[in-house]
């Protein structure tokens, strides 16, 4: 070996295309609006959990955890004070409902919820408001994102989906 380690290596092609496209500005129509603006049918294949009246619900495409929810307003703005009372009192009101919709699909130990205002603070979407929603468990965080900038996913996002949906009924029922 003569003085050399050698490592294995992990594969994640998610990081690449999600290193890629949060590159690309040359694409001047937001995707959370092409998202919401699809035809309805297509909510299950573009991740949209949700509509309401001023928001809607997607489920982040490369997920820090299985749930990982993204609210945003339905009208386009990229900073919260944009935002209109009745835009922020909904925001809220729906991501506490995730709160529920996740309790009851996964039953996490704890929530990160979050904003990230601006490209340099974190937001991948810059241009469209919206607010982060991860699911936590104890235990959940092991050495493969601190040493191999790898995350663990254990569940496909379609399988996660066909859970949210049924525990948004199940909570609707009971309201």
């Amino acid at each position: 070996m003569n003085g050399v380690i050698e490592m294995d290596r992990l594969w994640a092609p998610w990081r690449s295309k999600y290193v890629t496209s949060a590159a690309k500005t040359a694409d001047p129509e937001c995707i959370f609006c092409q998202k919401f603006n699809d035809n309805h049918e297509k909510d299950a294949e573009n991740l949209v959990l949700a509509r309401t009246e001023r928001c809607f619900v997607l489920m982040n495409l490369y997920p820090y955890n299985n749930g990982h929810l993204l609210v945003a307003p339905q009208r386009h703005v990229g900073d919260m004070t944009e935002l209109a009372q009745d835009e922020m009192t909904e925001l809220f009101e729906v991501t506490s409902w995730m709160l529920t919709v996740l309790r009851r699909a996964f039953n996490p130990d704890g929530f990160n919820v979050g904003i990230n205002v601006g490209r340099v603070a974190g937001a991948g979407i810059p241009g469209h408001f919206h607010i982060h929603i991860v699911p936590r468990w104890n235990g959940d965080t092991n050495f493969m994102p601190v040493l191999g900038d790898v995350k663990v996913i254990s569940e496909s996002l379609d399988d996660t989906y066909r859970k949210l949906k049924a525990a948004m009924e199940e909570v609707r029922s009971e309201a």
